[in-house]
C-alpha cells in the first residue's frame, strides 16, 4: 500500500498524466499494413494504439510485428503491407495493463515498471488516451526533490531513540 500523504502528493499532477487519445497517434483496425508502417515511421513510437470503428481500444502495433510480416526466407517483401490490414497483427492487450482509473497510482506504477505507456479506456473500452512513465517520472522527480519542504522527515529509529531519551 502506498502511503497516503506521498499518494496525495502524487495526485497533484494527475491532469498531466493522461495524454489525451486526440493528440496520440493510433491507427485502425482497418488500416492497411502499409499506412500503420507509415505512422510509425513518422511518429518514431516502438509501439501505438490500435483503436476499432468506435474508438475502442483493440491492442498495439509496432514496426517489428509490420517487418516480420515482410521478411520471407530469403528476401523483403512489400507486398504484405498492401494485402494485410492491422487487424491481421495486431497485439491483444494484457486486460490487467489497461487502466480504466488514472487515480489508481498503485496499479499503474506497478504497471508502469515493464511498460513505457499504458492505454486508458473507459468502462465501455473507448479508448481515452494513455499513461506515459516519463509522466510519472516527472512527479517523482518534483516529489524526491521537495517532499522535505512538506514534511518534517524523521527517521522512525532516531525519532524512537530521541523518545527514549526524553522519557529518562
Amino acid at each position: 500500500m502506498i502511503v497516503p500523504e506521498i499518494q496525495r502528493i502524487l495526485l497533484e499532477n494527475r491532469e498531466h498524466y493522461l495524454i489525451p487519445a486526440d493528440v496520440v497517434a493510433n491507427v485502425n483496425m482497418d488500416n492497411r499494413l502499409g499506412h500503420a508502417f507509415l505512422v510509425l515511421t513518422k511518429v518514431r513510437y516502438a509501439k501505438i494504439p490500435v483503436l476499432d470503428n468506435d474508438s475502442k481500444f483493440c491492442g498495439f502495433i509496432s514496426l517489428a510485428m509490420i517487418t516480420d510480416k515482410m521478411l520471407a526466407l530469403d528476401h523483403v517483401s512489400l507486398e504484405p503491407l498492401d494485402h494485410l490490414t492491422v487487424a491481421d497483427v495486431v497485439e491483444k492487450p494484457d486486460p490487467d495493463a489497461v487502466v480504466h482509473d488514472i487515480v489508481d497510482v498503485e496499479q499503474i506504477l506497478h504497471l508502469l515498471v515493464d511498460n513505457p505507456f499504458l492505454p486508458v479506456v473507459d468502462r465501455e473500452g473507448i479508448f481515452e488516451g494513455i499513461i506515459t512513465r516519463r509522466e510519472y517520472m516527472k512527479s517523482f522527480n518534483e516529489l524526491v526533490h521537495n517532499l522535505n519542504k512538506e514534511y518534517e522527515l524523521v527517521p522512525i529509529k532516531e525519532k524512537a531513540a530521541s523518545t527514549v531519551k526524553g522519557a529518562k
